[in-house]
């Protein structure tokens, strides 16, 4: 292991920061001041083993300094490296991975402004140099364009992060207080308890700071602003986002304008007129979607909380998997695996521990649905994780959280600390004997993390890359143990079949695709969000239910890795079986709609351009192909005919290899929405 430190120094801030996270340093090897030490502490490294066994918390520690400084420094880099027994070159590989982290100097205050397809055909780039004319280039602000922030259904979006000193901090073991509902720019209270949950050695309650002020400020430590005031973490939500608005949460976070409450980014809530008319009409997954309160356990068991893990002790672990098996529940994030299957080859294996990952990194352009449910039914996710856990015989979970969800952050939080002081985390969930928890992590902007085993790379302090299959997940996932690995929507249909019962839940959909399904709905209809229907209905009565408009020029089935169907294909029925003979794809339930006033093949660009920024690097296909990808669209963006001609023909050779040789769904799904565009669509005819 090659542990060549460099000579940067942390500031007394970055110091604090991590500090907070990790404990204070135990010796000079690992950061702590030389001065009155022994010079024999030097010698040797204390922890070895011990040490290197928290790499995992590698990310958090990135974080930390993201949160307190706003991009990280070399002599930070260096600390968190002697803190973690990490070498520094592999941790630079990891700073670097992620679009939200910065190795360069860069201002406290970050404006993400969204520019993916739903946020441009919104009016983004006109957005984004309006904000960036207004503020001006002394402005202490950095605008960045950023990739899909999952709030398509207010397009478009921004997304403002200011780096500051925590705030709002907490007594040790005293819940964090929830973020109210419609609530955005508040202090990022969520960050601290994330930490303090981290379930690391040393972990900081909410809010410690721990450590030691920056020497050349006052002793209250840190940046100060107006008025000799520290300046706080905070976080601001614009959406939908105006160069007023923009300007304003980028200069004053904290004072924003509240963001609108979870439920109105699900139109079917409250309004019967919008809910199908089927013998399955009542809505099952977003049921308590705006009729309960998020930030209450109280309410949530009031509404029928808890039931379904209180059937699943009553059934044991090999009866939850057979009632999931029963009910014919496959993936919801667009493998559509079997997670019956799944988790019965999880449970079965001999190796010991088992682990439960939560992917709540929902980055597929167009897609919200994680984001819903978690900021508007949050405890319902950590009921069903339990019950997943339970089945497979796991007893830690892991919820990798996107980056850019600060409320749904907030509130699962909130969610895993009211379950644990009530004891329905710890151990011993319910009473029962059986010991469970949850530990949170936050991406930092990173689409290929939403791939399992980049997730699992991830967690433990790695880049995000796809790791080689096999050994799969099931054998050798999280820590080279077994893991199941289950989104959001996935865990969340766990509760539905466990209350009314397997053959009940099989009933509503198709023989093939059971049960509801949520389908995230953008772009030009008149009433975008969340809509829940079951498997079987067709194409054209979602987008009747959404308010689609006359002039409908395409639609685009599973965001960007998926692909493009004329106005004339609405009959296409929504199950995977249909979509695949209709020679396109459901994936995460996507539906964009755009009218003939959206440009198509700066829309294609933009597709590329995506997938370039968002490959890894890791195999040649996917990282050569998405560059050639992009640069062939670029030449032929204005063009048509024999014109384009031959660039299309490098695009059909690029798209095949990239599908064919590349080693995950990345590079496999790249060239799907363009291929579309050209076949069905006629894009450059």
């Amino acid at each position: 292991m090659d542990l060549r430190f460099g000579d940067g120094k942390p500031t007394d801030e970055e110091r604090a920061a991590v500090d907070a996270l990790l404990g204070p340093p135990e010796s000079s090897w690992a950061g702590a001041d030389r001065g009155g030490t022994d010079t024999a502490d030097l010698r040797w490294a204390r922890g070895g083993r011990e040490a290197r066994d928290r790499r995992d918390q590698l990310l958090p520690a990135l974080h930390a300094l993201n949160d307190r400084v706003g991009w990280i420094s070399e002599g930070a880099l260096d600390y968190v490296c002697r803190r973690l027994t990490v070498p520094p070159a592999e941790a630079y590989g990891v700073a670097t991975f992620y679009a939200m982290f910065s190795v360069r100097p860069r201002p406290a205050t970050v404006l993400h402004v969204c520019t993916d397809l739903a946020c441009t055909a919104a009016g983004a780039d006109e957005l984004s140099a309006a904000v960036a004319a207004r503020l001006g280039p002394e402005n202490g602000v950095r605008i960045e364009r950023s990739p899909c922030l999952g709030l398509c259904e207010r397009a478009p979006a921004a997304l403002v992060i200011r780096a500051g000193e925590p705030s709002c901090p907490t007594p040790e073991g005293s819940p964090a207080p929830p973020a109210p509902e419609g609530a955005s720019a508040r202090p990022a209270f969520e960050d601290e308890a994330v930490q303090a949950e981290s379930g690391g050695p040393g972990a900081a309650a909410p809010g410690d700071g721990g450590g030691t002020s920056r020497s050349s400020e006052a002793e209250s430590g840190g940046r100060k602003g107006r008025r000799g005031r520290p300046i706080l973490h905070a976080t601001a939500v614009c959406a939908p986002a105006t160069p007023d608005t923009a300007v304003h949460a980028a200069t004053s976070p904290e004072s924003a304008p509240t963001e609108p409450a979870a439920h109105t980014a699900a139109p079917q809530t409250g309004n019967p007129a919008l809910t199908p008319t089927t013998p399955t009409t009542p809505l099952i997954l977003l049921r308590r979607i705006g009729t309960t309160d998020p930030t209450s356990l109280d309410d949530y068991r009031a509404h029928g909380g808890y039931t379904a893990l209180r059937r699943a002790f009553a059934l044991g672990p090999a009866g939850v998997i057979r009632e999931v098996t029963d009910a014919g529940l496959v993936g919801r994030g667009g493998a559509a695996f079997p997670t019956g299957r799944k988790w019965q080859a999880t449970s079965a294996q001999p190796d010991h521990p088992h682990y439960l990952v939560c992917n709540a990194d929902e980055s597929e352009p167009g897609t919200f649905k994680d984001r819903v449910l978690m900021e508007g039914d949050p405890y319902s996710l950590v009921e069903a994780m339990t019950i997943a856990a339970y089945a497979t015989g796991a007893h830690q979970g892991h919820l990798y959280l996107r980056g850019e969800y600060p409320r749904a952050l907030a509130r699962i939080t909130h969610a895993v600390r009211q379950a644990r002081t009530r004891g329905l985390l710890g151990d011993d969930v319910l009473g029962q004997g059986y010991a469970f928890d949850i530990e949170i992590r936050r991406g930092a902007g990173a689409y290929i993390c939403g791939e399992e085993t980049a997730l699992f790379n991830s967690i433990e302090g790695h880049r995000g890359e796809p790791r080689s299959k096999p050994p799969f997940p099931v054998e050798k996932g999280l820590f080279g143990k077994p893991t199941v690995e289950n989104n959001v929507e996935t865990l969340v249909n766990v509760l539905p079949i466990l209350t009314m019962g397997a053959e009940a839940y099989a009933a509503i959909g198709t023989p093939d695709s059971t049960g509801p399904k949520l389908f995230c709905v953008s772009g030009t209809v008149a009433r975008p969000g969340v809509y829940e229907l079951p498997f079987g209905a067709t194409l054209g009565e979602l987008l009747a239910l959404a308010g689609v408009r006359g002039n409908l020029r395409a639609v685009l089935l599973g965001g960007a890795a998926g692909g493009f169907v004329r106005p004339d294909e609405l009959d296409i029925p929504l199950t995977f079986e249909g979509t695949r003979e209709a020679g396109t794809t459901l994936g995460s339930g996507v539906v964009m709609a755009f009218d003939d006033t959206v440009p198509l093949p700066r829309l294609l660009l933009r597709i590329a351009e995506f997938f370039r920024d968002e490959s890894c690097g890791q195999c040649v296909p996917c990282r050569v192909g998405t560059v050639r990808q992009e640069e062939a669209l670029h030449r032929i963006v204005d063009r048509t005919g024999t014109d384009a001609a031959p660039d299309i023909a490098l695009l059909r050779e690029v798209g095949r290899a990239m599908r064919d040789a590349s080693i995950c769904g990345l590079g496999q799904t790249a060239w799907n929405a363009v291929e579309s565009a050209i076949d069905r669509l006629g894009a450059y005819r």
